[in-house]
């Protein structure tokens, strides 16, 4: 007597063997919802700078990006972005912010805690220095104020060391811009693995004096100031709760964010603060030791 397969069985190995051949785009994950928070920043050129992260980030093809603007002077009443559609949120706000709605605030507070990603760029280290838990997630910050009371000064020695300077002082600032060389400091770390240790980034300020709270801080690169002396943080993280943040001083004008190594870090370190992985792969145009690399805008 044959034995014969249940249709029911037969059935799941025809699906189960069109799965194993079929594309795996077909099958590709959701894209990463984010979100860029921006209106307000000492930088006139932030309207462009945030066009400009909107599609490095959308042209990875992970990414849809949204884009909520405060009003542009004073307190805004109704920013109130549901940050819970999000996966991560960039900060394009700057030096003289207002404070945002102490529910909005809290909001946001809950948002990296309970898991959410935020993403820092240059000026937004500048903003909001009266609110403690913003101090906490960006790690360090400048300018408005900032003192020893907000913590110390952090930056790598020449042996390599992690330095937490509690000298009195004001925390920001820079000096000329200029094109400055990168120095990769920890070469696993899902954002920087894959990058040459060193790389010269295009024009651009350069913070130094940066002071905050720099709890569970990592510094995956530095650049030395021609004003310390200092070998300052460039690319970090810091973690929130359960959030992943990614913090990076650089990007002050449109010829800053071209540089194809601030494109890289920004989608790589985006994409970290979002799921805690990296897939996007360092580009064949990355700067070198020796070189910038820049794509221009819109072009």
């Amino acid at each position: 007597m044959r034995c014969r397969l249940p249709r029911l069985y037969f059935g799941f190995l025809m699906v189960a063997a069109v799965v194993s051949f079929w594309p795996h785009q077909v099958f590709a994950a959701e894209p990463i919802k984010a979100l860029i928070v921006d209106g307000q920043n000492n930088h006139a050129v932030w309207p462009t700078t945030t066009k400009m992260m909107k599609k490095y980030l959308e042209e990875t093809k992970l990414f849809t990006v949204a884009v909520a603007t405060a009003a542009p002077e004073g307190s805004d009443p109704n920013f109130k972005p549901d940050f819970s559609k999000y996966a991560v949120v960039i900060s394009n706000f700057g030096h003289g912010a207002a404070a945002w709605p102490k529910e909005t605030q809290q909001a946001f507070e809950a948002f990296v805690r309970r898991g959410g990603g935020f993403v820092v760029v240059h000026a937004a280290d500048n903003a909001f220095p009266e609110w403690p838990a913003y101090n906490e997630m960006i790690g360090l910050g400048g300018w408005g104020g900032r003192t020893e009371k907000d913590g110390p000064y952090v930056y790598v020695n020449e042996k390599g060391e992690v330095v937490r300077d509690e000298t009195p002082g004001n925390g920001g600032n820079h000096g000329e811009q200029w094109e400055f060389p990168v120095i990769v400091r920890d070469a696993e770390h899902p954002i920087t693995k894959g990058m040459p240790t060193e790389w010269l980034h295009a024009k651009d300020e350069l913070y130094d004096k940066l002071r905050g709270p720099a709890k569970n801080m990592q510094i995956l690169a530095t650049a030395e100031s021609t004003v310390t002396g200092r070998n300052e943080p460039m690319i970090f993280t810091i973690g929130y709760g359960q959030g992943r943040v990614f913090h990076t001083p650089m990007g002050h004008a449109e010829y800053s964010d071209e540089c194809v190594g601030f494109i890289t870090t920004l989608q790589r370190g985006t994409e970290w603060a979002a799921t805690g992985k990296v897939t996007i792969p360092i580009p064949a145009d990355f700067p070198t030791a020796d070189k910038t690399s820049s794509r221009l805008y819109g072009k």
